[in-house]
């Protein structure tokens, strides 16, 4: 089985762990350890930035499907050419982290002339925007799927305000994500998946929300060791698993 039809099983059965090493990571020795992290966790798939040599890396890393992320076609068919797995739309972060906002219409815009570049025999996926407002971030969602766009991942840690520590914060960090994904997954037939601020804590929530899948990134990235993502990863992963064991029980 190819990996692109591995990761659209693990979507259909609702057991997708993607792990994020992030859209402005370029830092070699992180990134190798989030995707060792990802590998020996058994993670579904690993996301990293738009660099050749990084996808090169991660290539010679793990046989896991590798997402690239920019918001950069160009950036995207160069992916697609190194023999990126699967390309994303999103990860808007950096983008935040200096004040500014994505809107729909640019997200759109970013699609189609990624699509005109690369086809559409490439796997696309696109993050919704989770600042803006729910039926539009619903239209965009509808459109994206109308270009045939193969999943749509939610977002919504721009716009928390999370306050507490532990768990509380966890769940206020991921409830804007987790809300919107009950949302899109109502109006749109391709998956979704759900990325901010999702962790061991928070996945069965998105799963409970109707996602097929869940990004994992910052729980990954802020730990000092492989051992230690390795360890988060596997948590997770099996957390998914065992939301998965309950379903079949009930």
């Amino acid at each position: 089985m190819s990996k692109v039809n591995k990761l659209r099983e693990a979507l259909a059965a609702k057991n997708f762990v993607k792990v994020i090493a992030g859209i402005n990571n370029f830092d070699l020795n992180k990134v190798k350890d989030v995707v060792i992290a990802a590998d020996k966790g058994s993670a579904s798939a690993v996301d990293i930035a738009a660099r050749q040599d990084i996808i090169e890396l991660a290539q010679s890393l793990t046989d896991l499907p590798i997402f690239v992320s920019s918001v950069d076609p160009q950036e995207l068919k160069m992916a697609a050419d190194c023999g990126a797995d699967a390309l994303e739309i999103g990860n808007f972060d950096k983008f935040y982290h200096e004040g500014l906002r994505i809107s729909a219409k640019e997200v759109l815009n970013i699609t189609e002339q990624t699509i005109a570049l690369v086809g559409n025999d490439v796997f696309l996926s696109v993050t919704v925007p989770g600042h803006i407002e729910i039926s539009e971030q619903i239209q965009l969602a509808q459109d994206l799927e109308n270009l045939g766009v193969d999943l749509i991942q939610t977002e919504g840690a721009a716009i928390s305000n999370a306050q507490s520590a532990g768990a509380r914060g966890l769940l206020e960090t991921a409830q804007v994500s987790i809300a919107n994904t009950i949302e899109l997954v109502k109006n749109v037939d391709i998956p979704v998946m759900t990325a901010s601020g999702i962790s061991v804590t928070t996945a069965p929530l998105a799963f409970a929300a109707g996602a097929n899948g869940i990004g994992v990134g910052s729980c990954i990235n802020k730990l000092n060791t492989t051992i230690e993502m390795i360890a988060t990863v596997k948590s997770i992963v099996e957390t998914v698993k065992t939301e998965e064991k309950l379903k079949i029980y009930k």
